[in-house]
């Protein structure tokens, strides 16, 4: 096999610890480990991409050539035409105000060199092909995270690069959407390409096949055939992801249900002419933790809308207790960096909300020990701590409200397996604890299976 991608003790002080690999024509590649364990920082220090501050060391070399010590105008260069990079957040890589068409055509125009009209042909025939044929026109905010991530994958294989960094590509993503996207990662090896993923998701691992690199706090801890790694691992840690899987995860404890907080009564909800969900009744009771299931655009976070007065049903009817205030049904964001302002620190965050509300600093203190956060990282942005730590901070500013309904919409989508494992841990023993009611929503039938009192399968 070709060595197309060759990396030695590459390191970014602090952070990475010097970790070296080779990547092969035809071999997938996967970096498999927890949230912010210096994984993305890896893939952004071969493209020559990492945040200001932050400086690489090690060797680089692409087909023999080194990268490290080029100016970085020399590396751009080869982005898009020898390397290219499918971010884990696709609606942050897309121009929301583009149409799906425009994007990829795009990349074909001034990547590529082709004519307008030519640019537009390749990416009509390319959208088509990867199942977009009918969302040419729309913008990225019309389509769901799957088709958002292929529309992704598109606009960055137009230079013609054989060379993929898939930074956690599925991340967010049903199982449905997963298979897709880790489907389109396995033609590029598969065309003899090299292909590097970087996932939190074993079963993104297992699919790829390969080479398996587990990695943690920077460092690696075991690496090999990616069936041999993924069944039976040597290292604690990669035990410990496998035992993170929801199949293996312990029972709920045993609800002593307590007053209704929530009813709904023959809810129905139709969306682009077409019906998400009709007749549908349910109580919910202080501390009951209902899962809501099913694949993505079925309508689960409608649902939670609807429940907490967000939206309005085209029929039937929810009460929610009129002697509480509003405040008291909460939401906990899928995605935590959408939650929190991007330039004010954590900290300051937390204070705003307790003043808003008149709530006490000292219940800031006490939560962050029952949380597992240390006080430090108040101090922080939100991009400066790992999902997991955002997740937390998110769940310890709604519990300042005292909440009676908690709508948590995939909490843990965007979260390694031990992280996912702890979040929804802390969430339900807070949920049995506090008599907080939980409406929790995932695309993993096994994990609302393991944690729930009892589920809504919608779709």
């Amino acid at each position: 096999m070709t060595e197309l991608l060759k990396v030695e003790q590459l390191a970014v002080p602090g952070i990475v610890r010097p970790l070296s690999f080779t990547l092969m024509a035809g071999q997938p590649l996967t970096l498999l480990g927890e949230t912010g364990s210096g994984k993305s920082l890896i893939a952004q220090a071969i493209m020559g991409n990492l945040p200001a501050g932050l400086q690489a060391r090690g060797q680089i070399w692409l087909r023999g050539e080194e990268l490290s010590g080029l100016p970085a105008a020399a590396r751009r260069k080869r982005w898009g035409r020898e390397l290219a990079m499918l971010p884990q957040e696709p609606w942050l890589a897309l121009d929301p105000t583009m149409p799906a068409v425009e994007q990829v055509a795009e990349g074909y125009r001034y990547v590529a060199g082709n004519d307008r009209d030519r640019a537009r042909e390749r990416a009509i025939q390319d959208l088509t092909r990867l199942g977009l044929g009918q969302a040419l026109h729309r913008l990225p905010g019309q389509l769901s995270g799957g088709m958002m991530q292929r529309l992704a994958f598109a606009a960055a294989s137009t230079g013609g690069a054989d060379i993929v960094i898939a930074d956690e590509p599925t991340k967010g993503l049903d199982a449905g959407s997963r298979d897709q996207v880790t489907g389109l990662l396995r033609q590029v090896a598969a065309a003899g390409g090299g292909l590097l993923t970087i996932t939190h998701d074993i079963a993104v691992a297992r699919q790829l096949g390969g080479e398996v690199m587990i990695v943690r706090n920077g460092e690696v801890q075991e690496s090999g055939p990616a069936e041999q790694v993924l069944r039976a691992p040597v290292s604690d840690y990669g035990r410990a992801l496998l035992a993170a899987e929801p199949d293996a995860w312990p029972a709920l404890a045993p609800l002593h249900r307590g007053d209704t907080v929530l009813k709904v009564d023959g809810l129905a909800k139709a969306r682009g002419g077409r019906s998400l969900f009709s007749e549908l009744s349910f109580e919910l009771s202080a501390g009951e933790v209902m899962g809501v299931a099913g694949p993505s655009g079925c309508g689960k976070s409608t649902l939670g809308s609807i429940c907490l007065g967000v939206l309005e049903p085209d029929a039937g009817s929810v009460w929610r207790d009129p002697e509480l205030a509003r405040t008291r049904y909460q939401k906990l964001y899928q995605d935590p960096p959408a939650a929190f302002a991007p330039w004010c620190s954590l900290g300051q965050s937390l204070r705003d909300v307790v003043k808003l509300h008149r709530k006490d600093w000292a219940e800031v203190e006490r939560l962050l020990p029952r949380l597992g956060l240390a006080p430090d990282l108040l101090a922080r942005s939100p991009r400066e701590v790992s999902g997991g730590e955002l997740q937390r901070l998110a769940i310890l500013r709604i519990l300042l409200l005292d909440p009676v309904l908690l709508f948590a919409d995939e909490p843990t989508s965007r979260l390694d397996l031990v992280t996912q494992q702890q979040t929804i841990r802390l969430l339900t023993s807070l949920a049995r604890e506090r008599g907080c009611a939980l409406l929790l929503v995932s695309h993993e039938a096994a994990l609302v299976n393991k944690v729930a009192d009892r589920v809504l399968t919608l779709g």
